[in-house]
């Protein structure tokens, strides 16, 4: 199970639901509330599966193969709406503190798992780095917080190594990844 960020918090969506909200029929906006229907079909582009009596809610299954009933496709479309409405420097904010988690987790690991921790440390860096001058209030935060990673993956690096670091500082050299905060 999967979840989706919303300006209300977090929500988790079912396996598999994720390509029934947007399926390329309906206009970004989403063309309509929960209950729309690009061509008369199902909410969210789903295809009906099997017909049940009239006190068996629907069920319509979704490009993975999963069945899915009309409530869980009409919530979907709510939380695509409310997506919608966020605007995207919290968004984008909100992904890059998940890859700084991720990266400071795989750190404090014993022993560190240093690949792990890096491959999330450069995906932080392409974000936050490709991004500068557009994530608002959140730039100063998130190059700071890139900054303090990437040394501390200095640091623990060299701490594996059994490399001395000058000073309590990183130890950082022309092998390093990480030559100095950016």
């Amino acid at each position: 199970m999967s979840s989706l960020w919303t300006p209300s918090g977090e929500h988790k969506v079912p396996r598999g639901a994720e390509g029934v909200a947007g399926d390329g029929d309906s206009p970004p906006g989403g063309g309509g509330g929960p209950g729309h229907r690009p061509g008369g079909g199902p909410p969210g582009g789903g295809r009906e599966s099997g017909g049940g009596g009239p006190d068996e809610p629907r069920r319509y299954r979704t490009r993975s193969g999963e069945e899915v009933d009309e409530e869980t496709l009409a919530r979907l479309e709510e939380l695509r709406a409310q997506l919608l409405e966020a605007p995207p420097e919290d968004v984008i904010a909100n992904h890059a503190y998940g890859l700084f988690e991720l990266a400071a987790l795989h750190l404090s690991l014993q022993p560190p798992q240093l690949p792990q921790a890096r491959l999330a440390i450069d995906a932080l860096g392409t974000l936050v780095e490709g991004l500068a001058g557009r994530l608002g209030d959140y730039e100063r935060q998130l190059v700071d917080g890139l900054s303090n990673l990437r040394m501390a993956y200095v640091q623990i690096r060299g701490a594996a190594q059994g490399e001395p670091s000058a000073g309590g500082g990183p130890a950082a050299g022309p092998s390093s990844p990480y030559p100095g905060p950016s």
